[in-house]
């Protein structure tokens, strides 16, 4: 039995991640299960990046980050729906946060989306794909 459903979702491509969303409420509304969405923030203080980055300037990234997590699934899901969603923002590198709000939340299924590979995912590993090579529990990959 499925009791909590995570779904990841990437806010900045809110087209692609709809069905992702849709399909995640389905399993959620079937099962009975809770519905957990997590978007992830980059964390560019580990990179070479961050040193052009304050820490004061995460916080603004995390909240406008929220903020667009709950438009999208109160315009995926409604209103109704929207209210029962637990909504989750980290900071880190997806694969890994996703992986981590699964644990922590007692996730059952992970359902996260995946793009058509390219050549540079076979010699990488595209973030879906590390997802399903080190969760714990389950994983429904709907592919856009």
């Amino acid at each position: 039995m499925i009791k909590t459903i995570l779904c990841a979702v990437d806010i900045n491509r809110p087209d692609e991640e709809k069905e992702v969303l849709t399909t995640a409420s389905k399993l959620a509304e079937v099962e009975g299960a809770q519905l957990d969405v997590i978007t992830v923030v980059p964390d560019f203080g580990m990179s070479v990046v961050g040193a052009y980055f304050q820490d004061h300037q995460v916080e603004p990234a995390k909240e406008r980050a929220i903020e667009l997590l709950k438009e999208l699934t109160k315009a995926t899901l409604g209103a109704e729906q929207d209210a029962r969603v637990r909504h989750v923002v980290a900071v880190g590198t997806v694969y890994e946060e996703v992986l981590r709000a699964a644990e922590l939340g007692a996730a059952d299924l992970i359902v996260i989306g995946a793009h058509r590979p390219d050549l540079k995912d076979y010699l990488l590993g595209p973030n879906a794909a590390r997802v399903v090579r080190h969760s714990d529990c389950s994983v429904y990959v709907v592919r856009h």
